[in-house]
């Protein structure tokens, strides 16, 4: 509470409309924290979701890999990696949640298959190829919702140490210092009435 203030009309505005726009900033704020926390649980889920299938299409590379080694040898797959002319990128966009920049990855390759000639090779190969394709694919969407994630985590807490700070301290703090002010005018202004009426009563017996 504010006792500093002048218990006069014009501060009991003031901190009328302080109190006003600090419940609509409350208000605002509330609402933001409740999308944000929303979006933030669904990229949670997604990227539960995201690193099954990283894991998944991992194994299921490493495993080709393996195959191929089986029938071509180390020697035979380690010659044939060097023909294969796919070039990936990663194209970096937005998108905004609640003012909150998120990060859109998109991968692109360049390069198509077949890569080796089907004589002496084992379509295994190709196989393997697309699978680690694959494996990139999703590395950068997992990439994506992990920066997310953390960048949406730092906002929420920001976003919730305001709403406390209104809810709990700015709000409770401008009610009271409106109650004092109030009292206070009421109290100067009975005092300001007792002593006009104290005042007209000497007049009219000085008059008598």
């Amino acid at each position: 509470m504010d006792t500093s203030l002048a218990p006069t009309r014009a501060n009991l505005m003031l901190v009328k409309e302080e109190l006003e726009f600090s419940r609509l900033g409350y208000e605002l704020l509330d609402q933001k924290r409740g999308i944000l926390v929303s979006e933030l649980l669904l990229l949670v889920d997604k990227a539960v979701e995201y690193q099954h299938h990283v894991e998944g299409a991992l194994s299921e590379a490493e495993a080709s890999l393996q195959e191929s080694v089986m029938h071509m040898g180390r020697r035979g797959v380690g010659n044939l990696a060097g023909a294969v002319g796919v070039r990936s990128s990663f194209e970096l966009g937005e998108r905004r949640v609640m003012g909150v920049a998120l990060p859109k990855v998109d991968t692109t390759f360049e390069g198509e298959g077949p890569f080796f000639s089907i004589e002496g090779t084992s379509l295994l190969s190709e196989v393997t190829v697309e699978k680690y394709r694959e494996v990139l694919s999703l590395m950068g969407k997992m990439a994506e919702l992990k920066v997310s994630i953390m960048r949406l985590s730092k906002e929420v807490s920001k976003t919730i140490k305001k709403v406390n700070s209104l809810e709990k301290l700015v709000i409770p703090d401008k009610e009271e210092t409106l109650e004092y002010l109030k009292m206070r005018i009421e109290e100067a202004e009975r005092e300001s009435f007792i002593l006009m009426k104290a005042v007209k009563d000497r007049m009219q017996r000085k008059e008598r």
